[in-house]
């Protein structure tokens, strides 16, 4: 790809997390690797964002998630801390509640992500409101799409609903939790799924303590 057919930046607060993610991957990826990453996170974003007052800022922390999974692929940590994806259908349900229940168990003993084979464009306020109730905040989370690069990265990928969308990578552990869909359900109806989610949370955790 020559320099000039890079995407072009959509907005100068993009080139300045540009900046940013190349200080934080200097020697390992380049500014115009950087760059395509960052552009191509936006469009992804874009493409299903209700509103866009912030998809700069998600923009660069969705860049920054994917090329931080880029760099466990292309030089794995051994013996580090295990990588856990979860992926539904819209990414604004059942995938984050289990991401944000398991980040609040584990700490910094575990690295969480999550995705959807179809976003959303916004996190179910019922699914925020089950986990607030629980003690479990949402404040920075939002509905992304898929990526090739975090699926490899992952030690073990949770499917929830997605059916074959989600790629398979040979040697990874996959699991599939039959969790229903929240989505329009009621809030007591959610805080069943998030009852479910949080049980099958405690089983995982006796499972990666044992890794």
């Amino acid at each position: 790809m020559t320099e000039s057919s890079y995407p072009v930046l959509p907005d100068e607060r993009l080139a300045a997390g540009v900046a940013r993610l190349a200080v934080r991957h200097q020697g390992r990826f380049s500014v115009e690797t950087v760059q395509l990453l960052i552009a191509d996170s936006y469009e992804h974003l874009a493409a299903n964002a209700h509103v866009r007052t912030h998809l700069v800022v998600l923009a660069e922390r969705f860049a920054a998630e994917r090329l931080d999974a880029l760099a466990h692929v292309e030089s794995p940590t051994v013996g580090g801390r295990p990588r856990v994806l979860f992926v539904c259908s819209y990414n604004a349900g059942r995938s984050q509640m289990a991401a944000a229940l398991l980040a609040h168990r584990a700490g910094d003993d575990v690295i969480v992500f999550s995705a959807g084979t179809h976003p959303s464009g916004a996190v179910d306020p019922h699914v925020v409101q089950a986990l607030t109730e629980a003690g479990v905040a949402l404040d920075e989370v939002y509905p992304k799409p898929l990526t090739d690069e975090v699926v490899q990265a992952a030690d073990v990928v949770i499917t929830m609903g997605c059916g074959d969308a989600c790629p398979v990578v040979p040697g990874h552990c996959y699991l599939d939790w039959p969790v229903p869909d929240p989505d329009g359900a009621p809030i007591a109806v959610v805080r069943s799924i998030r009852d479910d989610i949080d049980a099958r949370i405690t089983a995982l955790l006796d499972t990666l303590s044992g890794t």
